[in-house]
């Protein structure tokens, strides 16, 4: 092994406390060094959260100021608990905690049980499933499978949101969630579940953080032992904390303040399982002291990619979209994200695999691709792609399509209706291939209209369905064809997609692919019905549902793919739309203007390659941070870079002319039946206001005037500017 090898493998632990905060960015290395105190870091994605906050109780070890064991970090995965405890033993610092909630509490517990309780803790139960199931039938309630996993998720929320049997119903209402089953019979469920579990002398996963709690709030002897031992608290991934995990840190803490958060609204996609970013933006309310850090330079991702993360937040709207952050790109520039809409999804799906193919054969690995949609029952069409196209493949999060059990299922049903033919009664009244396969999997659940709700029953409804689906494309393929050649050419399918592979393209859902990163992300899908999915109808689900296509976007380290189909099949009335998040950031949307398009054919679709960048804001590329124009310090908030200047500098403005183009924008926002902020926010008021502009080019330089709003406002801005009166335009153009 030569000595560059090693180096690379086991990095030289810094010699110093000093050495420990070099490499750092002026931000991060504010969190490294800000030790005391309650401090909340704000971190987009791709800024070095990690890097900034291993680095902190690196630098309180290394200094003297922190003991390694009184230190306790908390994250949500075991693999982030396992990449923060190696990091910090590279820095120097091994010895401190690093753990999942669970896994810190699950400890407690153990060791504080006999003197708390008595005896021994009960038996943690692996899957609490079997007791749901038996539960459901002492209620006389009929569950299947997915129904069970369902009702399952269900009691599992209830308890991280501290919801007893009996609030249930209300509970769920006030949510806005879709409840699988009556509220009724899942709380009569639900509370039989917890008498058979004390009858059984077991616990389950939850109860592990309901007990820590329970006995840390009844035995302060057993608190105080407890923060004896832990004096500094490091939260990451604090957008996703639950009601029941902040009382339970809340309780490690007692009356000190000795808390460090990170965490990013933006990338709240998680609130189905009960978390919220309410205590992260709530922070400083009940903190009042604390240190607040933004981390907004992005090291992951291009320019380009950046430029439309930001864009889709911009969008955004709810308490999370008010504090979102504006990340500035830190990478020389890179290729724009390419969109392209195809005919049909098989067609979206061989468009993907030949690119990723030819991206192979110029010499980029597998594993640094992926593809990413918002459902797992998408991953048949793709899998199958790939296959055709002989590119390896991996899957994230989800089971092969062949292997999940509903289509293996399915697959029993359709060869044994195809072994009997004729004497099969479900064939009766089927005359056609696409309509037996429908008689035989309404045996098994499909049905013409998909179920409520977006637990198992939807996603092995949208399993079913797709074979359904495969089954019609089939039969258009090869009229004429039979069950039996349809139950083949599954099985031929299944044994194709049964080759072992290492190293591939990584299929994963964008649920599954959050905390990853590849050089080059393909999302698919990005249609209305899926992307915001069908099921979410509240504002709340539809913001979650942007915050995951954003999170979507910030996986890609340099190229991005975007891409939707016009219908599912081929041949199919071509009535989907691109989504909505897109609107104003893709070519061709009714909200953009000057945007390039590169038109091009392929796989049976039309296929167009944009440039996804308005012609005024090459500003966003740079990788200069923007600084104050009157004290010179670092900007990293989005409303102080938009007056590039810092909140508490004065301000130059011109009061007349700000009230001027305020009085202007109400009259905009008035003809054209939007909100005031729709036309300038207040911000980019402030910001003409100050550098009262007299060209285009000067107004185009000033953050949140893009070309659209240049076309349509910026005559009139630049008049009221030099002083003339403008007239009222009958359409508010």
């Amino acid at each position: 092994m030569t000595a560059a090898t090693h180096s690379t493998l086991f990095p030289q632990v810094p010699d110093s406390a000093d050495a420990v905060l070099e490499g750092l960015d002026p931000e991060q290395r504010e969190v490294a060094t800000a030790l005391q105190g309650p401090v909340c870091v704000l971190a987009g994605a791709g800024t070095g959260k990690t890097r900034a906050i291993t680095h902190r109780i690196a630098y309180g070890v290394r200094a003297g100021i922190l003991q390694p064991s009184s230190v306790l970090a908390v994250t949500f995965t075991n693999r982030a608990a396992g990449e923060m405890r190696g990091r910090l033993r590279q820095l120097g610092a091994a010895g401190v905690q690093a753990r999942t909630f669970h896994s810190a509490a699950l400890r407690q517990l153990q060791y504080f049980w006999p003197k708390a309780v008595g005896g021994s803790l009960p038996r943690l139960v692996d899957r609490k499933i079997q007791l749901v199931a038996d539960a459901a039938a002492a209620c006389r309630i009929r569950l299947d499978r997915n129904e069970l996993r369902d009702v399952t998720a269900e009691i599992e929320w209830s308890k991280v949101t501290q919801t007893v049997p009996a609030d249930y119903p209300p509970a769920v209402a006030k949510a806005g969630r879709d409840a699988p089953r009556d509220p009724a019979e899942i709380a009569q469920i639900y509370n039989v579940y917890e008498d058979l579990k004390r009858d059984r002398s077991v616990i389950d996963f939850e109860d592990v953080l309901l007990l820590t709690v329970g006995i840390l709030q009844d035995r302060h002897d057993i608190a105080d032992q407890v923060r004896s031992q832990y004096q500094h608290f490091v939260v990451d991934e604090y957008q996703d904390v639950s009601p029941l995990q902040q009382r339970l840190l809340e309780l490690w803490l007692g009356d000190r303040d000795n808390l460090c958060v990170v965490g990013d609204a933006s990338q709240t996609i998680y609130s189905f399982t009960g978390a919220t970013p309410d205590h992260l933006l709530d922070f400083r309310t009940r903190h009042p002291g604390a240190t607040v850090v933004k981390l907004v330079r992005d090291y992951r991702s291009t320019p380009q990619v950046v430029h439309l993360a930001n864009g889709l937040l911009a969008q955004a709207r709810g308490r999370a979209a008010d504090h979102r952050l504006e990340l500035v790109s830190q990478r020389d520039p890179g290729p724009e994200p390419v969109y392209t809409e195809y005919t049909d999804e098989p067609a979206e799906a061989e468009g993907a695999a030949r690119r990723i193919r030819e991206l192979m054969d110029s010499g980029v690995p597998a594993a640094e691709i992926a593809i990413l949609f918002r459902t797992n029952a998408q991953t048949e069409t793709y899998e199958q792609a790939l296959a055709d196209a002989g590119v390896p493949y991996q899957l994230r999060g989800a089971e092969r399509f062949f292997d999940r059990p509903e289509v293996r299922k399915a697959g029993v049903a359709l060869r044994g209706a195809a072994r009997f033919g004729g004497n099969d009664s479900l064939l009766d009244d089927a005359v056609d291939l696409p309509s037996q396969v429908r008689a035989v999997l309404s045996g098994e659940g499909w049905t013409t209209q998909p179920p409520a709700g977006s637990g198992a029953v939807r996603e092995r409804w949208e399993s079913l369905a797709a074979l359904v689906n495969l089954a019609q494309d089939f039969a258009a393929a090869k009229p004429g064809a039979t069950l039996a050649d349809l139950v083949a050419e599954l099985d031929e399918r299944a044994n194709a997609q049964h080759a072992p592979t290492v190293q591939g393209v990584t299929l994963a859902s964008l649920h599954s692919a959050k905390g990853l990163e590849w050089d080059v992300v393909f999302l698919v899908g990005v249609a209305e019905g899926m992307m915001p999915i069908t099921y979410a109808k509240t504002d709340e689900q539809i913001e979650e549902e942007r915050r995951l296509l954003y999170v979507g976007v910030t996986r890609a380290r340099q190229h991005l793919h975007v891409s939707w189909a016009l219908t599912r099949a081929p041949g199919g009335r071509p009535n989907r739309r691109p989504s909505r998040f897109l609107d104003g950031l893709r070519p061709g949307s009714t909200s953009t203007a000057g945007r390039g398009a590169a038109v091009g054919s392929g796989g049976g679709g039309v296929e167009r390659g944009f440039t996804s960048r308005p012609d005024a804001a090459p500003r966003r590329a740079q990788r200069t941070p923007a600084r104050c124009r009157v004290c010179g310090r670092t900007l990293t908030d989005a409303g102080e870079m938009k007056l590039m200047r810092c909140e508490g500098c004065p301000s130059d403005m011109d009061e007349g002319l700000y009230e001027r183009l305020r009085e202007w924008r109400g009259v905009q926002a008035r003809l054209s039946g939007q909100p005031d902020f729709c036309v300038f926010t207040d911000r980019t008021l402030m910001a003409i206001a100050e550098a009262e502009p007299i060209s285009p080019v000067e107004l185009s330089r000033i953050p949140g005037v893009l070309k659209r709003k240049l076309d349509r406002y910026g005559a009139d801005v630049l008049a009221i500017c030099a002083g003339q009166e403008v007239e009222e335009a009958a359409d508010g153009e």
